[in-house]
């Protein structure tokens, strides 16, 4: 864990977390904004899940956390010191090879087209899939407010997907602290309570919906992986030409769609795991459900014994249309004018862009 050899290191790093929320925090909804503020004053005061979190202590946290941000945003971020070399920040292969005597793993990169990223953990495990390095993150040590629970990178030159389980419990946390506010027992996540027990021991049943999670969230890396193979470096370049965040979701929701089409619910209907797919539709939501409100159909045709019949056809016929859509913003990028950002966004957000019977 941290030493006296790495404690100026996992000091740089939240510097550089804290320079990235000064830039970029104002980007999130207020609402948005205060739930994630929320949660991470409960991962910086080091609260269990759980604990009644003070109101006036939270406000007072966000208020010194914000005059923090303020003069920081147009500092450089910091070259991360580990013993006595200073590096990139954003050169995580070479970071994390001079980690390795430490147990810690590092991160970088950006979240959406724009926003850094940056994290430092305990390692919890190395393995791999479909060619891919898996390297897994426990306790963090440094983060931002922004902290994504799995991401797709690149270790020289070979895909690697890193799985944060302690963003995953936090998130885990959330959803259960919202669900108990208003628990609806027969929907997909009331099947996620009553499979893991999550209503009886909560500590105890953690784990193992961490487990489940984080395969899911490997699952879907998997597929953004043989999705990017497909769409090639073109697809990034466009997402950096849309007008607006919103053109931006839209393009992710699409991608996003593509990924858990090709790979996760295929697989997860192939290993008949029951509990997984009701996690998996638990979350499905906002923009990806607008694009294939139909696929919420397919899986009540699941829940009532279909044997996965109806589901396995509209990933199908999903995956054709995702993939036709997906071609046809590639090319209205590859026409390179100045009015190819709104027509993509135009298109994505246009009345053919979802998926219907």
């Amino acid at each position: 864990m941290i030493d006296t050899s790495t404690e100026r290191f996992v000091a740089d790093v939240q510097a550089n977390c804290d320079i990235a929320d000064a830039r970029h925090a104002a980007d999130l909804p207020l609402c948005s904004y205060l739930l994630q503020m929320r949660e991470f004053y409960r991962w910086a005061s080091d609260r269990p899940f759980g604990a009644p979190l003070p109101r006036d202590a939270v406000g007072n946290w966000i208020a010194a956390r914000e005059a923090l941000w303020e003069p920081l945003q147009d500092q450089p971020f910091r070259r991360p010191v580990i013993d006595d070399t200073d590096f990139d920040p954003f050169d995580a292969p070479a970071i994390n090879a001079a980690l390795a005597p430490h147990g810690l793993l590092y991160g970088a990169g950006l979240a959406g087209a724009r926003r850094p990223v940056f994290f430092v953990a305990a390692l919890h495990g190395r393995g791999n899939r479909e060619g891919a390095e898996i390297v897994i993150g426990e306790r963090e040590l440094a983060r931002g407010l922004l902290a994504l629970p799995a991401a797709l990178a690149d270790e020289h030159g070979r895909p690697q997907v890193v799985l944060r389980r302690d963003a995953i419990a936090r998130w885990c946390w959330q959803r259960y602290e919202a669900y108990a506010l208003r628990p609806d027992r027969a929907g997909a996540f009331g099947h996620v309570v009553a499979g893991l027990g999550l209503d009886g021991d909560l500590d105890a049943a953690l784990p193992r919906w961490v487990d489940l999670q984080a395969e899911l969230a490997l699952l879907h890396e998997v597929g953004e992986l043989r999705v990017g193979r497909r769409l090639g470096p073109a697809w990034g370049e466009m997402l950096l030409a849309l007008p607006t965040r919103r053109g931006e979701l839209l393009a992710r929701a699409l991608r996003d769609q593509l990924a858990d089409l090709t790979c996760t619910l295929p697989a997860l209907l192939e290993r008949d795991e029951a509990l997984a797919l009701h996690a998996w539709f638990a979350t499905y939501e906002g923009l990806r459900e607008q694009l294939f409100p139909g696929l919420e159909v397919a899986y009540r045709a699941w829940c009532s014994g279909d044997a996965g019949v109806t589901l396995r056809e509209a990933c199908r016929r999903g995956r054709t249309h995702f993939e036709a859509l997906a071609a046809a913003v590639l090319a209205l990028h590859a026409q390179g004018d100045a009015a190819a950002g709104p027509a993509i966004e135009a298109r994505l957000a246009g009345a053919d862009a979802a998926c219907r019977p």
